[in-house]
């Protein structure tokens, strides 16, 4: 699972990054403490007048399809095992497909002394996590809302929790990006094998480390998101 992650990047290190155009910035405020239902940025390929453009928007998280009724499930998480058949997510998975900019995530250890927080993290500034995305009107205006694919855990989650992100390497993000709808026989599970291959690689990299109990309670107005001491070690 991945419930909590990091997103410090400014807008202008994103853009080089992922060789993409801003979208509204505003719409997102850099992070040590990204938790669900909040806004976080995401990189998508668009078809506008026939050109491809690759964006970065501030999008919802929790994926919200467009039939979805108020107040129904906004899962921030799609399982790799079933993440191109399952109803939810399908359709986002054939043509709604995005990255999720990250320099790492948080999993929790259960200890006799409460849940421990522990920071998981690669040896660069970001990491590409596979997610995808939906569009739903509300009151006139357009809001996009995200979902992160995970997978069971080959990275030093492993020690904590049995699930983490899909990450991608750099030489696939085209193929995930890309708005063709994926619809001819093979195509869904081809690219679910990309996934699994791509993520295993960068697994390899990942280590992790113990961090304050005070990312546990992300509602603690004391406790600023933009703190970087969020993700200092701790010695347990």
């Amino acid at each position: 699972m991945c419930g909590r992650f990091t997103m410090s990047a400014e807008t202008d290190e994103l853009i080089s990054e992922f060789v993409a155009r801003g979208g509204r910035p505003e719409d997102w405020s850099p992070s040590y403490n990204v938790a669900p239902t909040e806004t976080a940025p995401i990189v998508r390929d668009r078809l506008v007048d026939g050109e491809l453009v690759r964006e970065i928007d501030g999008a919802s998280w929790g994926l919200k399809p467009a039939w979805a009724k108020p107040g129904g499930p906004a899962p921030i998480n799609a399982r790799l095992e079933s993440v191109a058949t399952n109803g939810l997510f399908r359709n986002a998975f054939a043509q709604r497909r995005c990255i999720v900019p990250m320099n790492g995530y948080y999993e929790w250890e259960a200890t006799p002394h409460g849940k421990q927080p522990h920071y998981i993290h690669g040896p660069e500034h970001l990491l590409a996590a596979a997610g995808l995305y939906e569009l739903k009107k509300t009151d006139g205006d357009w809001a996009l809302s995200f979902t992160i694919i995970t997978r069971e855990a080959a990275d030093a989650s492993g020690e904590v929790h049995d699930r983490m992100p899909v990450f991608l390497t750099p030489d696939i993000w085209d193929d995930w990006t890309s708005p063709v709808k994926v619809e001819a026989p093979g195509e869904k599970e081809a690219l679910v094998a990309l996934l699994d291959g791509s993520s295993l690689a960068v697994a390899r990299t990942i280590t992790t480390y113990p961090v304050s109990k005070r990312v546990n309670n992300v509602r603690d107005s004391s406790v600023a998101k933009d703190d970087p001491t969020l993700i200092e070690p701790i010695t347990l």
